[in-house]
């Protein structure tokens, strides 16, 4: 099955394109975490992917009734080395576990067989036993060229998963190489052009195909050009909340049905508790901080997107 049909699916299911990212952050954790984590020995390495481990499942425990999505930073994972990636390995297969859909960040990308070893390393897509990692998506880097993404294209195709190209970044520093022009284009309307082309190869008579695209909330002007540009591709917006970005600058990235697109909060979800509304929860609530931040988070880009009528149609 299509990645796209089966994310769309999950996503009406729940009435709701919030995407919850787990990046664990060593500073930022509960105290209570990490003195349970001291608690069973080990190297500091072990301790702190104990603790992410032991925060990321309870997190999963907090959304996954009303959340479709979730997305783990394999960067935070491996800062533990090999007791992390187990971890980011256990993370995974228990969203999975719990009918989530997970998109790892890994933002890998290289050539040949080295971009056909991570496809399969990461991609599982439908079927979670077909990977180590049992992700059904995986972010890539483009920025070897066009080739490169074929492997990923390849496996993604084969398994039932996704990719999502990185094509207009979030971060401040992104226009730096992404709006460098070259024959009156930018560099990321010609990656946004290679993606679209995949998609209309690979999707058939399905509305949008397997490859997507990271588009950043903090340049809404571009999301919406890009969304115009890759009809086909399922979008993936990071910037929402902590980073700036509003519900109303994600509005462009969805179709008429509130499909097309899914938003992705990590710090504004996950470390609630720490600042802003959600902090007079403190550190002892924090899965209610949660929680909290979860709805909030759910009736923002209800209130200010088509993705409102997706909560119409559940509740029907």
């Amino acid at each position: 099955m299509n990645f796209a049909d089966r994310l769309h699916a999950a996503i009406q299911a729940k009435g709701t394109p919030a995407l919850v990212g787990l990046d664990p952050r060593w500073d930022q954790l509960p105290a209570e975490l990490k003195t349970k984590a001291a608690t069973a020995g080990g190297t500091q390495f072990e301790i702190q992917a104990r603790a992410f481990e032991e925060f990321c499942l309870r997190i999963l425990d907090v959304i996954a009734d009303r959340i479709a999505v979730v997305k783990p930073q394999s960067a935070f994972f491996e800062d533990s080395g090999p007791a992390g990636v187990l971890a980011l390995q256990r993370v995974i297969r228990a969203a999975r576990d719990k009918g989530l859909l997970v998109i790892c960040d890994g933002k890998r990308g290289d050539i040949g067989s080295t971009a056909e070893a991570y496809a399969r390393a990461y991609l599982a897509g439908s079927d979670p036993d077909s990977a180590p990692f049992a992700a059904d998506a995986l972010t890539v880097n483009p920025y070897l060229g066009a080739d490169t993404l074929q492997p990923f294209v390849d496996r993604a195709v084969e398994c039932g998963g996704g990719i999502y190209v990185l094509v207009r970044t979030s971060n401040p520093g992104s226009g730096e190489f992404q709006n460098r022009e070259t024959q009156g284009q930018r560099l990321y309307q010609r990656v946004g052009e290679v993606v679209e082309t995949l998609n209309q190869t690979q999707a058939s008579n399905a509305a949008y195909g397997p490859i997507g695209a990271v588009v950043g909330a903090t340049y809404p002007e571009e999301l919406g050009e890009l969304r115009a540009l890759m009809p086909h591709t399922p979008l993936l917006i990071p910037g929402y909340g902590s980073q700036g970005g509003t519900s109303a600058d994600t509005a462009a990235g969805f179709d008429v049905q509130g499909l097309g697109a899914v938003v992705n909060s990590s710090r504004g979800i996950i470390f609630a508790y720490r600042k802003g509304q959600f902090a007079e929860f403190g550190e002892d609530s924090w899965e209610a901080a949660i929680d909290a931040a979860t709805s909030a988070m759910i009736a923002d880009l209800a209130a200010h997107t088509t993705a409102g009528q997706l909560q119409s149609g559940r509740q029907a």
